[in-house]
């Protein structure tokens, strides 16, 4: 029998006094075990030990004491003294199923889930709580990833106890690991036709249709679950995403903005409904709640990057720089941002910075062909032509065959006076793909018109009539 909150907090003054003083007073043994709960429950370890040594001097053969210095054992990390002594506390009594809950939680920390389940096994022959062991066994067989045999244990708890949310979570979780949906869904369904006012499985449910895409279901579950609770902020930001799939953005603003008066805004509801805005074109009101969302969470790169590309479509760069800076900030190795970067800066015709940007992009693995051509373009505009070769000729470890590198070799080496190797590429450039031949018209006009260049257009179309 458990003590009242008046008696327990008694014995608990009564025992600290005793430990400043160093008084001894007699405890019964169900007093020591609320007190050691109460300080195992608060986190204070040493103050339950003390407890412990206590309670087993003056009741040596309590075997409810001996289990609680087992488990502390087993916090410890003492697997193999806590071991011990439930083997002792086995031989008194064989059929306490808090040994055998004890000795599968040393064996789950052991990483040997098998012996623990057996174990679990057979505590469930003794207890009256099966729903608690019943859990315990499928977190074993999640630690398995055996996620059928988790799913039919937490079943089973529901079964004990229809109302059990953390293992109706933990049933579609396991579905949700092995990708089945459709099955959840139905599962789900059943669930709602014995207690079609919980609002947890409809929510659940509709999360299933989502996945599923069938989101006029998935909108008809969430709204159900909101109509049940109308307080409920996981029903209203998933109605939310659903209202967007469906092209219904103004709908969603409202289910997000219902987020934010029901809960403390977060920054997520302000991004996705700039997102919304956005869609809407609606840029104003876009980047008001895209500002919301990074005062919420200054480092939502997200946000900043949202911001960035509004700016980039009213060309307002300068303003552009500075969000994108932020961005990168936050995450400098994206090389999506780096790209934004030296696009933003190429329209200030700040070339150093462009050419910083390209170069960040490879090291942070964009090796696409519009990077390496852009770096190139660059380094060549600013005049530093040796370094645009030798980042053509990197390209074309990557990119063998493409006439967008070959043409720009062939200008640099013409540059060079290289005759013969400007020749070769150009040659090659032309057999791919000669319509691009306007990047030498438009980038390298004054070697567009050189005598060499003209002669073999001039071959190249006369072979082709």
């Amino acid at each position: 029998m458990s003590l009242t909150p008046r008696e327990n907090n008694i014995s608990l003054a009564k025992f600290e006094s005793m430990l400043k003083t160093n008084n001894v007073y007699f405890f019964d043994s169900v007093e020591f075990e609320e007190i050691i709960h109460y300080y195992i429950d608060s986190g204070k370890n040493s103050l339950a030990k003390k407890a412990i040594k206590l309670g087993l001097k003056q009741h040596p053969n309590s075997v409810i004491l001996r289990l609680l210095k087992a488990e502390v054992m087993i916090f410890d990390g003492e697997l193999d003294k806590a071991s011990v002594l439930l083997k002792e506390v086995h031989a008194i009594e064989p059929t306490n199923e808090e040994v055998y809950i004890q000795q599968a939680t040393i064996f789950s920390k052991k990483d040997k889930h098998k012996e623990a389940i057996d174990t679990l096994k057979i505590a469930l022959s003794f207890t009256d709580e099966k729903a608690d062991i019943l859990s315990m066994i499928g977190m074993e067989f999640l630690f398995l990833d055996n996620f059928d045999d988790a799913r039919l244990s937490f079943a089973k708890c529901l079964e004990v106890d229809f109302e059990d949310y953390s293992s109706l979570y933990n049933v579609i979780y396991c579905f949700d690991m092995e990708g089945k949906h459709t099955e959840a869904a139905e599962y789900l369904n059943n669930y709602i036709n014995k207690d079609p006012y919980s609002e947890v499985a409809w929510h659940q449910l509709g999360r299933q249709y989502f996945v599923l895409e069938k989101y006029e279901e998935a909108l008809k579950a969430f709204d159900y679950s909101v109509l049940i609770d109308e307080h409920f902020v996981g029903g209203f930001l998933e109605k939310a995403k659903t209202l967007e799939q469906l092209k219904r953005y103004e709908d969603a603003i409202e289910n997000y903005k219902a987020t934010i008066e029901l809960d403390d805004p977060t920054s997520f509801a302000f991004l996705r409904i700039g997102e919304c805005y956005e869609k809407l074109n609606n840029n104003i009101l876009a980047i008001n709640y895209y500002k919301k969302a990074v005062h919420e969470d200054p480092l939502l790169d997200k946000a900043w990057i949202a911001i960035t590309n509004i700016l980039l479509i009213e060309k307002k760069y300068t303003k552009a720089l500075y969000t994108i800076n932020k961005a990168i900030e936050i995450d400098e190795q994206n090389a999506l941002y780096w790209r934004k970067f030296a696009q933003i800066n190429l329209k200030l015709e700040l070339f150093e910075e462009a050419i910083k940007g390209f170069k960040e992009c490879i090291k942070n693995k964009d090796l696409s062909l519009e990077v390496w051509v852009g770096l190139a373009d660059v380094l060549c505009y600013v005049g530093k032509f040796e370094e645009a070769l030798k980042t053509l000729l990197e390209a074309k470890t990557y990119f063998t065959d493409f006439a967008e590198i070959e043409y720009r070799l062939s200008s640099i080496y013409f540059i060079f006076e290289n005759t013969h190797k400007g020749k070769l590429h150009l040659i090659h450039a032309i057999t791919i793909n000669y319509k691009l031949i306007s990047i030498i018209k438009e980038q390298f006009n004054a070697v567009y018109l050189l005598d060499d260049v003209q002669q073999i257009i001039k071959e190249f179309k006369e072979s082709s009539l």
